[in-house]
Order: structure tokens, then C-alpha cells, then sequence
């Protein structure tokens, strides 16, 4: 089985390496990476692994739009993805935790009955007080998230989707495929969510525009779950407020962005089964001194630029107002004022 994971990159370089191990365990074949504006060595370290022939590496063909979309949209022309049996749109800081079989995504397809595309719901894993970017494993370093059912009171949450080959589509979404909405009812393609059901009606169709790419998480995550990284340590939120996002030039995040991921009330190790497998093949990737060598240019280069940017007031003042910010997502907060519940 093929299956490609494409992704877009600005400034990943010290995460680089546990993703694309990470993926592969998992049952990843090839990887289509787009950068863009990278000053980290996130670029060096792609091309080194290029020419080895483990990812392919593209710039990111956007002019100041779109990144992720504009990425997607040529994505679909390159060989590695319309050859691709199984497509797989994740960012660097996602890791697709399987709970199915041997734990690969061939176990989760046959699990789910052979559909045309499954849809895993999001779990956000908060920062928990981890102030220090550590060179380990991300998978090993946050362990809480919030209640997997809810997240800052809504019950429907984010998913991300693998689509097989013969999934009729129009295009690629960042979180969802979509197909042509005349589509007849016996064309449309069977598409489960993380526990083999059928995604809701409504979801499937793209009827509901509030929750075009999200659906209840609860019973939605038997055999797979999406495990999102967002805010990783203090160090690399900070690192990652500089640098924007790829999908809108120039975008930073506030704290209500930090609030809202940073609910740590659930305790969820189960991802840490892969733990083993993945130091090993993280040790057999750096055995190459050249990729070894631009990784740890990478690891440095983040360190460098949190030190840079904590000689400004502003970031000196933002990571002070994240480390006191209220553990309660705003909503959550909200909602405890309004009842008159609040101390």
C-alpha cells in the first residue's frame, strides 16, 4: 500500500525528524513536504533528506495567499500523490494515534471496513507547564489534553482525513476532501470516522458551513484519535507566535489560541506504545552525520531565536502572560460567569 503524507513547513526543523519517523512507523510510504520563508534550516534539512530519496521537497508555490491551500491545489498534479493508493494532509505537529490492530494505518483502513476516506478527530494536548524546548521526542513530553468529547464547550471537533485513491474528488481540503455537491447519492463515497461509522450526513455533504470540517468526537475515536501538538513547550510557542503559521502570511496567535489548547483536566499516554519503535528509528535517521549535523543546526537555531526574541519587552511580556494565564479555555470561563459560579 502507498500512502503519501503532505504537509507545509515554515521553520519545523528540530520537529522534522520524530514526524517523518513518527509517519513512517505508522505505515507512511512518501512524503510531499512544501516550505516556505524558512530561516531555521528547516529547507537544509528537507533537501538533505530529498536527496536520499525519504521526502520529496517543493516550495510552496503560493504568492503571499493561501499557503496551505495553494499547496494543496499542486499537490494533486504531483506523481506522489495522484499514484498515491492512500493520501494522508497533517501538519508537523499531528501524529494519527492508532488503536486498532498492529497500530498502522493499513490496520485502521481494514478495521473501518475499506472506505474511501476516515476522518480522526482532534485531541489537543496542552503545554502543562513545560516551559523548556527539549531536543526528545514531542509524543513523550505532553501527556494531557482535554476531555476528548469536549472541547471549549462544543461537542463537535476538528478532524483531518485519509482519502483513498478512488475517492471522487473535487479538491483537497486542509482537513477534509470535498467532492462536486450534485454529486448523485450512489456516488458519494463511503467515509467513516475514527470508530468505522459513517460520517454525519451533513458533514459528509459540506450542508453545515459552522461545522464544514468537525462532528461529534464522542464514540468517534475507537480505533484512531489525532493527536495535535499546538502549543508544545513555552520555548516553541513563543518560536512559533514569531514565525506566523503556513496558512495565512503573517498570522500570530493570542492567548485565547493558548487558552483554548492548553486544557490539561485528561491524562492519555496511549500514544507512547509507539515510543520505542520511534527512538530507534529517530537514532538510525541521525546515523547519517550530515542529516545528524542539520538537525542539530536546527535545534540550535530555535534556540537562538528564543533567545533573540526574549531581549524584546513584547515577548518577554507575552511569555509572561501565557505562563499566568487562566487554565480555563475562555468559553469554559465564560460560561462559569454567567451561571454566577465564579469564586
Amino acid at each position: 500500500m502507498r500512502i503519501t503524507a503532505v504537509t507545509c513547513v515554515k521553520n519545523e526543523g528540530p520537529f522534522l525528524l520524530e514526524w517523518i519517523a513518527f509517519n513512517r512507523l505508522i505505515g507512511v510510504t512518501d512524503f510531499l513536504f512544501y516550505s516556505n520563508n524558512c530561516s531555521d534550516g528547516t529547507d537544509n534539512l528537507l533537501d538533505a533528506l530529498a536527496d536520499r530519496g525519504l521526502v520529496r521537497h517543493l516550495p510552496n508555490p503560493a504568492q503571499g495567499r493561501n499557503y496551505q491551500m495553494e499547496a494543496l491545489k499542486d499537490a494533486r498534479r504531483q506523481d506522489i500523490v495522484a499514484e498515491a493508493d492512500w493520501v494522508w494532509i497533517a501538519d508537523v505537529d499531528e501524529f494519527l494515534n492508532i488503536h486498532t490492530g498492529d497500530h498502522t494505518i493499513p490496520a485502521l483502513i481494514t478495521t473501518c471496513g475499506e472506505p474511501q476516506a476516515i476522518s480522526a478527530s482532534f485531541q489537543f494536548f496542552a503545554n502543562d507547564g513545560i516551559e523548556a524546548f527539549a531536543d526528545t521526542p514531542v509524543i513523550s513530553q505532553f501527556t494531557r489534553s482535554h476531555n476528548p468529547d469536549l472541547w471549549c464547550g462544543e461537542f463537535a471537533i476538528e478532524v483531518k482525513t485519509l482519502v483513498r485513491r478512488d475517492f471522487p474528488l473535487q479538491y483537497f481540503g486542509a482537513h477534509r476532501p470535498f467532492f462536486k455537491g450534485n454529486l448523485a447519492a450512489d456516488q458519494r463515497p463511503r467515509w467513516t470516522d475514527g470508530s468505522g461509522r459513517d460520517v454525519p450526513h451533513r458533514f459528509l455533504v459540506a450542508a453545515n458551513p459552522r461545522r464544514i470540517r468537525r462532528f461529534p468526537a464522542q464514540g468517534a475515536r475507537n480505533f484512531a484519535t489525532l493527536n495535535h501538538y499546538a502549543l508544545r513547550s513555552l520555548d516553541s510557542y513563543l518560536v512559533k507566535n514569531d514565525r506566523g503559521d503556513v496558512n495565512r502570511e503573517n498570522r500570530t496567535f493570542d492567548d485565547t489560541y493558548w487558552r483554548e489548547r492548553n486544557d490539561g483536566g485528561h491524562f492519555d499516554t496511549s500514544i507512547h506504545r509507539y515510543l520505542p519503535a520511534l527512538e530507534t528509528a529517530l537514532a538510525e535517521l541521525r546515523r547519517d552525520p550530515e542529516i545528524d549535523a542539520l538537525h542539530r543546526d536546527c535545534v540550535a537555531r530555535h534556540i537562538t531565536r528564543r533567545d533573540t526574541l526574549l531581549k524584546r519587552p513584547e515577548y518577554r511580556d507575552m511569555r509572561d502572560q501565557l505562563r499566568n494565564a487562566n487554565a480555563l479555555p475562555p468559553q469554559e470561563e465564560a460560561l462559569i460567569s454567567s451561571l454566577g459560579l465564579a469564586s
